[in-house]
């Protein structure tokens, strides 16, 4: 007599199937929480639209026959207004164009995403890389080299980053253009990316340090110990493969925060400058025009904050999936 146990498929713990049982792994039961959650998905789908569509904006402009610097005066009337209602939105500029220079809109929202999308991008990725690589090191090795690093994340953490950025602009900007990255835009993003990351790894390496301390002392790390396996060898193959958990949350929810920088900075004049594109030019060349013209104020500010929501709905719908104390009859 063949007996099978059967326990709940949609609860993904266990799979019977005759005399097997299959059971799924850590990453199978997160990917099945997560897909639970219609407003996480429909917030993948959401991004995944701004991704493509900076990806695609050159082609997507040449195809509409739009461009995000040329400069169309018949669509202003004689004071340089749009020269028809809601900024003057119409066929031929689906989203109209802008007060005192007729470049469309459109053009510039989506070239203005590629910025944005860069910048959080790798900011994210620097940040992420140098965070964890010290945070596992620390709280690996203890002793002097956590004590150096501890002192480094407070020494870090004790200057007032946002204005250290915006004071530290126009020399840094000035010293990367005499190392050779090109004036202007290109050296301005760089320095962007580099403050980003000196300031935001810190963060990552506390949350990464304490995840280490707990996972040091497991079993299969005091088997690789036994068996002669290396430093470098625990650290990398036993270690890191058990902190992607922490680490993808941590990726979702400072990527937006980087955006939003990006954007900031913009708008501060501290970012691109006109006439690249970008959703902090935008939002501050549209404050002299709010009055006259909301649309130009509301196109950008609603591009902004849709991308931000759904990067941090994301960011909430994985930190619950992976919480392997969640509550169970969620799965249910």
């Amino acid at each position: 007599m063949t007996t099978t146990i059967d326990s709940a498929p949609d609860e993904g713990t266990v799979v019977s199937t005759g005399e097997s049982i299959i059971g799924k792994s850590p990453r199978e039961l997160a990917w099945f929480r997560f897909r639970k959650d219609k407003l996480a998905l429909f917030a993948v789908a959401v991004i995944g639209v701004y991704i493509f569509v900076a990806i695609f904006a050159p082609w997507i402009c040449s195809a509409l026959g739009i461009s995000p610097t040329q400069l169309d005066g018949h669509a202003l009337n004689d004071y340089g207004l749009p020269d028809g209602p809601f900024g003057n939105i119409s066929f031929k500029h689906l989203l109209g164009v802008e007060p005192g220079t007729g470049r469309d809109i459109l053009a510039r929202l989506l070239y203005g995403a590629r910025v944005s999308l860069m910048v959080g991008f790798i900011a994210t990725f620097l940040t992420t890389a140098l965070g964890v690589v010290l945070g596992v090191v620390a709280g690996y090795k203890r002793g002097k080299i956590d004590a150096v690093i501890g002192r480094m994340t407070d020494l870090t953490l004790a200057f007032p980053s946002f204005l250290l950025i915006i004071a530290l602009t126009r020399p840094f900007t000035q010293r990367l253009e005499s190392l050779g990255v090109p004036e202007g835009n290109p050296a301005r993003l760089t320095y962007i990316v580099l403050v980003l990351s000196l300031f935001g790894w810190v963060y990552v390496a506390r949350v990464v340090r304490g995840q280490t301390l707990s996972l040091r002392e497991r079993e299969f790390v005091e088997a690789a110990r036994s068996c002669g396996a290396s430093n470098s060898h625990i650290i990398f193959k036993e270690l890191l493969p058990n902190l992607w958990a922490p680490v993808i949350v941590i990726v979702s929810l400072s990527l937006p925060g980087y955006v939003s920088t990006e954007a900031t900075l913009s708008f501060l004049g501290l970012g691109m400058i006109a006439p690249a594109a970008s959703w902090g030019v935008m939002l501050g060349d549209s404050v002299k025009y709010y009055r006259a013209d909301p649309t130009y104020l509301f196109i950008p500010g609603i591009a902004l904050i849709v991308l931000v929501l759904a990067f941090n709905i994301v960011g909430d719908a994985v930190r619950d999936a992976l919480d392997p104390k969640g509550d169970r009859q969620n799965l249910l």
